[in-house]
C-alpha cells in the first residue's frame, strides 16, 4: 500500500511543543514512515552498464605535471534528445592538451546516440561536434524555438554555441550569434527566459582570472607544488547573454546588475525562490559568498544571497561552493536549496522558510554528518524510487591526488552519496545498498539524471576528472510514475521555467523545468513525477512562463505525455514502447 507522508516543515518542527502530543511521538511516526518506505527503496540498485552500453570515454584534463588550476575542474555531462526520438542521448564534455604540452593526443567532447535497446553509438564526428575545446560545462536549450535542442559548452578560453540543424548535425554559431570574444574561465551555465519574452537567454558562470603565464606556486606540505585555492586568484563576473531573436545575442551583464568581479562561480541553478512567477538566479561561489539574484521583473536583478541566509555557513564563513540544485524536498510549497562544498565543510541544505529566508538544515541531519569530510561536486534532487519525495545524489572526489599525506581522514577518490527522502525533512544514506560499482570511490565531477530506456525510473550519468564516465541503470523499483514533456508556444519551445503541479490522492507535489543545476551538467528536459502506488494523477496544472495555465485530470501512470501550451496533451506513449519516433512525430 502507499504510505501517507505528511509534510513536516521547519516551522512545524520548531513549534512541536504546541501540539497536545509530545514531540517524540511525531519523531517516532516520521521514523516509522521512513523505515517503511526505505524497505521499498532497498530493493532498488544502480547497475553499472557503461561498457555494455558502448560508452567508451576517458576525460583529458591536459595535466602534464605542473598542477595548473584548470586540471582539477571538469568535466560536465548532459542528457539531450538531440534527434527528437523520445530517448535521451548522452553528451560528455572533454578537455584537451595544453598548447606546447602534448600528453594524450587529440580529444574532443563525445555525443552518443541512444539506440533504444540499452546501447549507444558514438556519433560525434557525424554530428559535427569533434571540435577541440578545453571544455568544462554544458547547458541544453532550444534558443531559436525551432523544436531542436541546441548546445552551449563553457570552456577555458572561448566558449561555444552549437546550433542543432534538425538533421542530426550541429553548426558552431558562436561568432554569428554574437558570443565570440570573451576568453574566460567559464564553468556552469543555464538557459533561462529571464524577461519572459518567449526566447531563452543564457547565464554563464565564470571562475577566476587564471592564465598559463600567471599560474601561481602553492604547496600544502612545504615541499611539493599543489593546486592553489581560488583565493589565490582574482574573481570574475557572471555573463548574461540576452536573446535578441534571429539567432543573435547581446551581452546584458552590466545592465542587468550582474557585473560582480569578486565572484568565483561554479554551479548555477534557476529558482523562483519568492514564488512570484519570475526566474531568479542561484550561484554557488567558491570561497566567496553564494549569490541569489532576485529577478526585479524589469530586466535587472538584485543580490539577496546574504540577507536570505545562503551566502555563508552558519558560522559566517564563505564556503567552497561547487554544485547546486533546488527542489521542494519536504512538500512545503517552496523550493529549498542544495549546495555541495569542499572537504571538511559538509553539504549545505538550505530550507526555504517561505518568508524570503533560508535555514541550513544539514548540520542537524544525517546529510551533514555523512558529507563532512567528502568533497562534493555534482548534485541534484531526484525521486529515484518514485515514491513522490525528492531524494539527493552527490558526486564526490578531491582535487589533490596526494591529499591523504596531509589529511588522513580525506581521500582523493571518494564514494558518492545517495540520500533517501523519508518524509518530514528526514534523509537516510543508502549508498552502500545501491550496488558495488555504484559505491566504489571515484574522482567524480559532473552528474546528471535521465530515463535512458523509458521505463519510468531515473538513471544516473557521472563523470570523473581524468578518468572514465559512468552510466548507472536504475533497477528493481516497483512504484509508478508519470513523465511529462512540455512544448511551449507563447513560451519558449522547451517550456523551461514552466512549473507543473500534480495531485494524486492526498499527495501533492510540484516541479519546475530547468536548464543547468548540478555541477557543469544538464539533466534531461523532462519532468518525472513519482506516484508511489497511485494508478493515476488526479489533477495536473501547468503554469507556463507566458502566464498561460493548462489543467489536466485523470492522467494514467506508466506513460510519457507531451503537453503543448494552450492545447493540453497532444501525444502519449506507454513506458517500454520502442517506436518512440512514431509517437513523437505527432508533435
Amino acid at each position: 500500500m502507499s504510505l501517507p507522508k505528511t509534510p513536516i516543515t521547519t516551522e512545524t518542527r520548531r513549534q512541536a511543543g504546541r501540539y497536545s502530543l509530545p514531540p517524540f511521538f511525531f519523531a517516532s511516526v516520521s521514523l516509522w514512515f521512513g523505515l517503511a518506505t526505505l524497505s521499498q527503496a532497498q530493493t532498488i540498485h544502480f547497475r553499472d552498464i557503461t561498457s555494455q552500453a558502448g560508452i567508451h570515454f576517458i576525460h583529458n584534463n591536459g595535466a602534464f605535471g605542473k598542477k595548473w588550476l584548470p586540471e582539477t575542474m571538469g568535466p560536465g555531462c548532459a542528457f539531450i534528445d538531440y534527434d527528437n526520438d523520445g530517448y535521451p542521448d548522452i553528451l560528455l564534455i572533454n578537455g584537451e592538451d595544453f598548447p606546447g604540452h602534448p600528453h594524450g593526443g587529440a580529444t574532443t567532447l563525445k555525443l552518443y546516440r541512444n539506440n533504444h535497446d540499452g546501447t549507444f553509438t558514438d556519433v560525434t564526428h557525424r554530428a559535427g561536434l569533434a571540435v577541440p575545446i578545453y571544455g568544462f560545462g554544458v547547458a541544453i536549450g532550444d534558443y531559436d524555438n525551432d523544436g531542436f535542442d541546441d548546445i552551449f559548452i563553457s570552456a577555458l578560453g572561448q566558449s561555444h554555441l552549437f546550433h542543432n540543424n534538425g538533421n542530426g548535425t550541429f553548426t558552431d554559431v558562436t561568432k554569428s550569434a554574437g558570443m565570440w570574444g570573451p576568453t574566460e574561465f567559464s564553468t556552469g551555465a543555464a538557459w533561462v527566459d529571464y524577461d519572459r519574452d518567449g526566447k531563452l537567454d543564457l547565464v554563464v558562470a565564470n571562475y577566476v582570472q587564471w592564465t598559463e603565464q600567471g599560474d601561481l606556486y602553492c604547496t600544502i606540505d612545504g615541499a611539493h607544488k599543489s593546486y592553489c585555492t581560488p583565493e589565490s586568484y582574482k574573481g570574475a563576473s557572471l555573463r548574461l547573454w540576452h536573446n535578441l531573436g534571429n539567432g543573435k545575442f547581446e551581452d546584458a551583464t552590466r545592465q542587468a546588475g550582474l557585473g560582480d568581479p569578486t565572484s568565483k562561480s561554479l554551479g548555477i541553478a534557476i529558482v523562483d525562490y519568492n514564488d512570484d512567477g519570475w526566474p531568479d538566479i542561484l550561484v554557488a561561489n567558491d570561497t566567496q559568498p553564494n549569490k541569489l539574484y532576485l529577478n526585479k521583473r524589469d530586466g535587472t536583478f538584485e543580490d539577496r544571497g546574504v540577507p536570505a541566509g545562503i551566502g555563508f555557513s552558519e558560522d559566517g564563513v564563505a564556503r567552497a561552493g561547487m554544485g547546486v540544485d533546488a527542489a521542494d524536498y519536504d512538500h512545503s510549497g517552496h523550493a529549498s536549496v542544495l549546495i555541495t562544498n569542499f572537504a571538511n565543510q559538509m553539504v549545505s541544505l538550505y530550507h526555504n522558510e517561505g518568508n524570503g529566508l533560508f535555514v541550513d538544515e544539514a548540520p542537524q541531519s544525517e546529510i551533514g554528518r555523512a558529507t563532512l569530510v567528502t568533497l562534493g561536486f555534482g548534485c541534484f534532487f531526484f525521486d529515484y524510487d518514485n515514491d513522490g519525495w525528492p531524494d539527493i545524489f552527490v558526486a564526490d572526489g578531491h582535487i589533490e591526488n596526494e591529499i591523504e599525506r596531509v589529511q588522513k581522514r580525506v581521500s582523493y577518490a571518494e564514494p558518492p552519496h545517495l540520500f533517501h527522502n523519508s518524509g518530514g525533512g528526514k534523509f537516510t544514506e543508502v549508498t552502500d545498498q545501491m550496488g558495488r560499482t555504484f559505491a566504489v570511490p571515484k574522482v567524480a565531477r559532473g552528474a546528471a539524471y535521465g530515463d535512458i530506456d523509458n521505463d519510468g525510473f531515473l538513471d544516473i550519468l557521472l563523470t570523473t576528472n581524468a578518468g572514465p564516465a559512468y552510466l548507472f541503470h536504475n533497477e528493481g523499483g516497483t512504484n509508478r510514475s508519470l513523465r511529462i514533456k512540455l512544448i511551449g508556444t507563447k513560451s519558449n519551445r522547451d517550456g523551461i521555467g514552466a512549473v507543473v503541479h500534480l495531485k494524486a490522492g492526498n499527495d501533492k507535489q510540484w516541479k519546475m523545468l530547468r536548464s543547468g543545476s548540478s555541477y557543469l551538467s544538464q539533466s534531461e528536459l523532462m519532468l518525472t513525477f513519482g506516484l508511489a502506488t497511485h494508478p493515476a494523477a488526479d489533477e495536473i496544472e501547468v503554469y507556463w512562463p507566458s502566464g498561460q495555465q493548462d489543467r489536466l485530470s485523470n492522467v494514467n501512470a506508466g506513460q510519457t505525455i507531451t503537453v503543448q501550451e494552450g492545447k493540453g496533451i497532444v501525444s502519449s506513449r506507454a513506458y517500454g514502447h520502442l517506436n518512440a519516433k512514431a509517437e513523437y512525430a505527432k508533435k
